[in-house]
């Protein structure tokens, strides 16, 4: 197998983009990624792209056929895959991308992830947002993935994991470093009394604990690392990149306290990088729910079960603490959740951070970083760990 780089990264702003078609953000993240990347397209020999369900939210299915013809690849006959995982859809598609160029398949790969959301009311929204539950037993119930993470931020604090104030404080995070991301859709910074008495939407959770409703891409150029400096300077190493799956119900699990997907591809994806979490220096978590975000934390290994919640609310997590610094891009939280493009969008962040060129919010002398990306309530879960080089 053949060492991975990543020789480039774009992304779109993220929000409510009213003006652009999904087509014309896919194209525009997968634009930026090839011109940071110094290539012309006709080196490109694979697509991978993750995207969530644009047959519900545009109508619009045969994804892969859709970006490779408006990419001009379809052209040069360049195999284009759709992937979906739910929420972890841009991260299953990274994985598979590495894979691919690991493999020897291919040597340039371009792999993306889109979603246009916005183009639907609330209502409808919601309904394709649930069907990432088990439609048969939670959303045919009536249980939405609000009230699924509702009931597991009970759970914590009633075992005394983590109390109400730890988990709202996931959000001041992603918040204070949105603030600083110009791709962010929401870029300002919010105070911790602001998330505890905003508008409820399942007891304990209010709508600042919950990702916005995004449009948006992002995009990552891959080739391998021995080929990585005949293209840019500015590259960075794929370590590892694994996935593991639980049940789909909640209900169905022996602990709702942690996710133990995330648990098993964490160990995996150390061990393959022969490294630990203590070495970890920037992570970007799927904060889709704060409750998520804080879990996260734990499962990962960056704290003890019971003290990231303090962490949270102490700004350990901040990218100038001097510890494992957490969704410098503002996470899904505050950067948004395009859901097809979340995944991918953590690989563009991480990739700047390594190459140090995330401006303002720049972590100091960042080595590894480390993604997870996560489908319906931990189901499916990616975790990648990429090295400056």
């Amino acid at each position: 197998m053949r060492d991975v780089a990543i020789i480039g990264a774009g992304s779109t702003k993220f929000g409510e983009l009213w003006g652009a078609s999904f087509r014309a953000i896919g194209i525009e993240a997968g634009a930026r990624a090839m011109q940071d990347a110094n290539l012309g397209g006709d080196e490109v020999d694979a697509i991978y792209i993750g995207n969530m369900s644009a047959g519900r939210f545009i109508n619009q299915q045969h994804i892969d056929a859709l970006i490779a013809d408006y990419t001009g690849m379809a052209t040069n006959h360049v195999p284009t895959t759709r992937v979906e995982a739910g929420g972890a859809s841009g991260g299953v598609a990274f994985r598979q991308a590495v894979m691919a160029v690991a493999s020897g398949l291919h040597d340039i790969v371009i792999v993306g992830g889109a979603e246009k959301m916005t183009d639907m009311d609330d209502d409808s929204i919601n309904s394709v947002l649930n069907a990432t539950s088990d439609a048969e037993w939670e959303a045919g119930m009536g249980l939405t993935l609000p009230s699924l993470y509702a009931i597991i931020a009970q759970r914590l604090m009633a075992e005394g994991i983590a109390t109400r104030e730890e988990i709202a404080s996931c959000a001041v995070n992603s918040h204070f470093h949105g603030a600083m991301n110009p791709d962010a859709q929401f870029r300002k910074a919010v105070s911790l009394d602001t998330v505890l008495h905003a508008g409820p939407v399942a007891e304990p959770l209010t709508m600042f604990d919950c990702a916005p409703i995004s449009d948006g891409s992002a995009a990552v150029i891959l080739c391998p690392l021995e080929e990585a400096k005949k293209h840019t300077d500015n590259y960075v190493k794929v370590c590892s990149s694994m996935q593991a799956s639980d049940t789909l119900a909640l209900f169905q699990r022996e602990s709702i306290t942690h996710f133990n997907a995330t648990r098993v591809a964490a160990q995996q994806a150390y061990q393959a990088a022969h490294i630990t979490a203590a070495d970890i220096d920037v992570a970007e978590v799927h904060d889709d729910y704060t409750v998520a975000g804080l879990m996260a934390l734990q499962d990962l290994g960056f704290w003890k079960e019971g003290e990231a919640g303090r962490a949270l609310l102490e700004g350990q997590t901040r990218f100038d603490a001097g510890k494992t610094a957490i969704n410098t891009s503002g996470g899904l939280k505050a950067k948004g959740y395009p859901i097809g493009a979340a995944g991918l969008s953590q690989i563009v962040e991480l990739t700047q951070q390594l190459t140090n060129r995330a401006g303002p919010r720049q972590v100091r002398n960042a080595k590894y970083g480390l993604a997870q990306s996560t489908g319906g309530t931990g189901s499916a879960v990616t975790v990648t760990v990429l090295e400056a080089m």
